[in-house]
């Protein structure tokens, strides 16, 4: 390399302060490895035999001509995400999953040197876009002693009179907490109070496992909200990459022009199926099948956590396939991954959420595979160093 590419390259380095996703690095980089990969943050996913089974309609999917698809995502395909999400297909923009959506709305929010509060831990994107961005962050932590609740006088304080918007994830990744009504009118009156946005990311809306129904949806609780979901989670249908922005029509407009510079629009095919799957009786046959691999996944995953003599705790989520799993040993969790990693088992270790000796772990797989996967995590916690009895790391 030549002295003046050399100098050129240095520079460059330095003005790329870019944050990794480390989360998604992290994963893509070992997952293909993995004997048992407990990694994601979804059930296991559905085949397209779940969705298509009706040999006519197989067809007339086969007859598709292979186009661009409507910028902002087809009528019917609108229409159905906002009978899910209770909004109208007017304030719906269909993007190439949630992630898409969760970036072009940041970025239409917020400018470089802008004010953001992100509740924290919550998906690490979120606060990524931000960072890079250029946006100046505060935290709010949920409080795990108090079951992952939010602290609505914390909130109140984090809030500044130039804070452009508050950043949510509810149902929580990776906690499975789902915020009450009394935390949900924080959120707004915290954001109303300055006049910023709330963003609310509820791609895990409908992966709840303690009854009651699905959890609310922040649209519609302000004239600034914005709201994203996915295919991804309760319909067990990442690979079809479709996810959806909600917002006022100021907002989604000026996402869809960020959109259009993005992804252009969402695959055609993809939009075929997904429409399928919201249609309402495979709908219900997509939730059903979540929901019954959440709570066999959830009760082993609670019954290898009573079983295992304080080596492990958990704070039982009330949504999403993952469990935050506390570790009693000493170690830093990328170490404990990285150890775990070595015995051929994949999760996400809790740094890549700015938490210390936790474990986000996937339980909504088949039995056959969790168990000797959980089997093969507690062989590999023994074989660590305890914590020390005076030590209260937890963030």
């Amino acid at each position: 390399m030549t002295g003046h590419v050399a100098r050129d390259q240095a520079r460059d380095d330095a003005r790329d302060s870019f944050v990794p996703f480390a989360l998604v690095e992290w994963q893509s980089r070992h997952e293909p490895s993995a004997e048992y990969s407990l990694a994601d943050s979804g059930c296991r996913p559905a085949r397209l035999v779940d969705v298509v089974a009706d040999p006519d309609e197989l067809q007339r999917l086969l007859a598709i001509e292979q186009g661009y698809g409507a910028i902002a995502g087809a009528g019917p395909l609108r229409e159905l995400i906002a009978e899910w999400q209770r909004a109208r297909a007017a304030d719906v923009l269909v993007t190439v999953g949630g992630t898409e959506a969760n970036a072009i709305v940041l970025d239409a929010l917020v400018e470089p040197g802008g004010h953001a509060v992100v509740v924290e831990p919550g998906y690490p994107q979120l606060i990524g876009c931000l960072r890079n961005r250029g946006a100046r962050v505060d935290t709010v932590a949920l409080d795990p002693a108090r079951g992952w609740r939010l602290d609505a006088e914390l909130l109140g304080r984090a809030v500044r009179p130039d804070t452009r918007v508050i950043v949510v994830t509810n149902p929580n990744n990776p906690t499975g907490a789902v915020l009450g009504d009394a935390e949900m009118a924080s959120v707004v009156a915290a954001a109303e109070r300055v006049g910023a946005w709330v963003l609310a990311d509820e791609v895990h809306r409908g992966t709840e496992v303690h009854g009651g129904g699905v959890t609310p949806t922040f649209w519609k609780r302000y004239d600034r909200v914005a709201c994203v979901g996915s295919m991804s989670k309760a319909f067990g249908l990442p690979g079809l990459r479709i996810g959806w922005l909600i917002a006022p029509p100021e907002l989604r407009a000026r996402a869809e022009r960020r959109h259009e510079y993005a992804t252009i629009a969402p695959a055609k095919l993809a939009s075929h199926l997904a429409e399928r799957a919201l249609t309402a009786p495979v709908r219900q046959r997509l939730l059903d099948r979540t929901h019954a691999l959440l709570q066999a996944g959830r009760t082993a995953l609670r019954a290898w956590v009573d079983a295992s003599e304080g080596l492990v705790s958990l704070i039982d989520p009330q949504a999403t396939a993952v469990g935050f799993v506390r570790y009693h040993r000493a170690q830093a969790s990328l170490d404990v991954a990285e150890a775990l990693r070595s015995a051929g088992v994949l999760v996400i270790p809790g740094a890549h959420f700015g938490v210390e000796q936790h474990l986000r772990i996937t339980h909504a797989v088949e039995l056959s595979y969790l168990t000797p996967a959980l089997q093969r995590i507690s062989s590999v916690l023994r074989g660590l160093a305890p914590m020390n009895p005076t030590s209260q790391t937890t963030r």
